[in-house]
């Protein structure tokens, strides 16, 4: 198992190292002028050249990489263009908005997958018609049952609200996440106001991917329920739940845990978009305006971020399943 988690860690490393590679190429490569939008349009020729020389523009690429690791080394991802502020500091203001919905995010969606998957098991007409339901929710995307749940329960029933991560204004607290942050300041009106506003995001985030998992784990459970060893199981007189508990559902799960990496990587590209209707102040809408702004820095560093975040779940996800089911350290 060691052997495993060793293994996967390195492949996780090298990933990460090919994908800065090809997210520093693009972003140099491209045809967009940094320069250019740092000092407006009007500005001559002499400024954009040594505008240029001073960020280190003017050198060959192997050469600006080069300089792009050290600094990245050093905790240096350089200055982002659009908000004249270090890439650094522009991050750690923004990854805790991030990282606090992206963690709501997911939780909503493995407890949307089990509960989903009760209905997908159903028989009869109104479990298709759940099926139907749950299908076409999944089928949609973020963007648009984020613009549904924002009309909808906001606008209609004003039962949640729609933009930002509070009422009350930015939390004092260490963490950076606000629901966490009033609940260790004994804050419990302050916590809750935090979570309403981070649900409607978080569950437009969530729906596709739970019901993509609910439909893999609902799929394995009834395949399970029909093997050899269930129907011994019930002939030594174990009772469904047990079954379904001590067999079943551990072999579901392998596939579903497969699953699960995919759709948090789907999540997260999905916050990109769902930040931007909720006026989240996170990584998603800073990437936004940095592609605008053409602020290579910052659009390198946030695609490195969530980038390095997925190939960190998938290895933990490969590592877990391991745990689960011995067999995959044998591929």
């Amino acid at each position: 198992m060691v052997r495993f988690a060793i293994d996967r860690t390195v492949s996780a490393v090298v990933v990460l190292f090919v994908l800065l590679l090809l997210i520093f190429t693009v972003s140099r490569a491209g045809g967009a002028d940094p320069v250019r939008g740092y000092l407006g349009a009007n500005a001559s020729a002499e400024a954009v050249a040594a505008a240029r020389e001073r960020l280190g523009l003017d050198q060959p690429l192997f050469v600006q990489f080069g300089q792009y690791l050290t600094g990245l080394t050093q905790g240096d991802l350089g200055l982002s263009l659009s908000t004249r502020r270090p890439v650094s500091e522009e991050l750690a203001q923004r990854i805790p908005a991030t990282a606090e919905l992206a963690l709501w995010a997911i939780v909503f969606a493995l407890i949307l997958a089990v509960v989903f998957a009760g209905a997908y098991s159903l028989r009869g007409k109104v479990a298709a018609v759940i099926r139907f339901v749950l299908f076409s929710a999944a089928s949609a995307p973020a963007f648009l049952l984020a613009t549904a749940g924002v009309l909808l329960l906001f606008a209609q029933l004003g039962w949640l609200p729609a933009s930002g991560r509070t009422s009350y204004g930015p939390s004092d607290g260490m963490t950076g996440l606000y629901v966490l942050d009033g609940i260790l300041a004994g804050n419990p009106a302050y916590a809750w106001d935090a979570f309403q506003h981070v649900l409607l995001p978080a569950l437009a985030a969530a729906i596709g991917p739970g019901v993509a998992i609910a439909r893999v784990l609902a799929d394995g459970i009834s395949g399970s329920l029909k093997s050899g060893y269930a129907q011994t199981a019930r002939s030594l007189g174990e009772s469904e739940s047990t079954i379904v508990r001590r067999h079943a559902l551990r072999n579901a799960s392998s596939p579903a845990l497969t699953l699960l990496g995919v759709q948090i990587g789907m999540m997260l590209s999905s916050l990109v978009v769902v930040e931007q209707i909720f006026s989240w102040n996170g990584l998603g809408q800073y990437l936004t305006s940095a592609i605008s702004a053409a602020d290579l820095n910052a659009v390198a560093a946030i695609s490195l971020v969530l980038g390095g975040l997925y190939i960190l779940i998938n290895t933990l996800v490969d590592i877990v399943l391991a745990i689960v089911d011995p067999r995959v350290r044998l591929t």
